[in-house]
């Protein structure tokens, strides 16, 4: 596995672990970010499809800041969701990488 995709990698982890941290305290606001993060998820299917590598993954991840944020936006998100928007994409990312064709857990 290459450096750039073992960090990606590292980052998906990581948001997956902060939105799930959510789960019991705020329950609410775990919904509503799952709910983005699936928006996140279906914007990146029609980016990529279902057939890709993790390379490809990590090539997308590097410009979803901007397109997820309008994907996002377009969806009539809660309020406060900007501040979640690392958390939600890279959680979104983690899903998807299970369905690279070189993925390794």
């Amino acid at each position: 596995m290459s450096s750039h995709v073992a960090l990606a990698r590292q980052q998906w982890e990581e948001g997956n672990r902060r939105l799930e941290s959510l789960r019991d305290p705020d329950p609410s606001l775990y919904r509503a970010l799952l709910e983005l993060a699936d928006v996140v998820t279906g914007e990146l299917r029609g980016r990529i499809g279902q057939t890709f590598t993790m390379d490809e993954l990590t090539a997308e991840y590097e410009r979803a800041e901007d397109w997820s944020r309008e994907a996002i936006d377009e969806s009539e998100p809660p309020v406060a969701w900007p501040r979640h928007l690392a958390t939600v994409v890279d959680a979104a990312f983690h899903e998807y990488a299970r369905g690279a064709t070189d993925y390794e857990p």
